[in-house]
């Protein structure tokens, strides 16, 4: 790292001081992480055999249930340990790739969500060049475009974060290594790393949502002159769960990123719960809740394991 730092650790405060509390939230995250990992697996393996579900957004779909499930396992875990733990201390090394891995797979999940809402697009605007556009090809290229950006984003986050000096305090108040309380922690002047991240963050999360706005603005617009209801009703619903996931991530990051420093409260633990832990659970559930193609497969495939297993 570029910076100087004397602090070699740090203490993670947490969500909260009361052993009680602490219990009854060390159950709740167990099986919201449990589900979280049953349920983007179980999406994973589902489209992977089902020969109906490969399509670019069930491709698109398959990256989103493997980043929700890196992005809670890099949170999670430690958060549980630090619920039951008496020493919540974290290496400086520890946070610094802590955030890493956070604001990879975070970047990732805002590029993904843009691609699916470009997909939805597409298909519904541009029905019959969507073979074309969507290739194969055309897909792998985004995603491995994706991965790239979010990597070279990632890294020069970190380096705004924790290239600078550490010189006082090392009581991060949150339960993981966030921008916000960790950079309050840097005796040097922040302004210049705090202006980089802001424009990162303009670029990976403002952009993919000003994508996903046009996009749904043209579905909307191409939808209303069918003159099939039948037709409209088909196309929201294919879009609603997509919308759905949508505004619970940007929502809640929009609130954590964009509100003043000094605007920064109790409230910021919150958010940071519902789209570090409560998300990545939602996202599968959402996804086969209301998809019918999803339903439908994973019937047809209860059906061919119920037939093997009585034969």
């Amino acid at each position: 790292m570029g910076g100087n730092h004397t602090q070699v650790e740090f203490i993670l405060l947490g969500i909260t001081d009361s052993p009680r509390v602490q219990t009854l939230l060390f159950v709740l995250f167990l099986l919201i992480y449990i589900v979280t990992l049953v349920g983007n697996f179980g999406i994973i393996i589902l489209v992977r055999v089902s020969p109906s579900l490969h399509t670019p957004m069930y491709f698109f779909l398959t990256h989103l249930a493997f980043t929700d499930i890196c992005y809670s396992t890099v949170i999670s875990p430690r958060m549980l340990a630090d619920l039951l733990a008496e020493d919540k201390t974290i290496s400086f090394s520890g946070c610094m790739m802590q955030f890493l891995a956070f604001a990879f797979f975070a970047t990732i999940e805002c590029h993904l969500l843009a691609m699916m809402a470009y997909d939805r697009h597409v298909a519904i605007c541009h029905p019959l060049l969507y073979v074309t556009i969507t290739s194969s090809r055309v897909c792998w290229q985004l995603i491995a475009s994706s991965y790239l950006l979010a990597f070279l984003s990632a890294i020069i986050s970190m380096w705004c974060v924790f290239g600078g000096y550490f010189c006082g305090p090392n009581r991060i108040d949150h339960f993981f290594c966030d921008v916000v309380p960790v950079l309050k922690l840097v005796c040097s002047d922040t302004h210049i790393n705090e202006m980089v991240i802001f424009a990162l963050f303009t670029i990976n999360i403002v952009g993919a949502s000003v994508i996903i706005l046009l996009s749904y603005i043209s579905i909307i617009r191409t939808v209303l002159k069918t003159c099939s209801a039948q037709s409209r009703a088909r196309a929201f619903h294919t879009c609603a769960s997509h919308l759905m996931t949508v505004s619970m991530y940007f929502g809640t990051t929009f609130f954590m990123y964009l509100q003043p420093p000094s605007s920064h409260g109790s409230l910021d633990k919150v958010a940071s719960i519902f789209y570090t832990v409560v998300n990545p659970m939602l996202n599968p559930l959402i996804y086969s809740l209301r998809n019918n193609e999803v339903k439908e497969a994973l019937v047809r495939c209860g059906r061919r394991f119920l037939n093997r297993w009585q034969h």
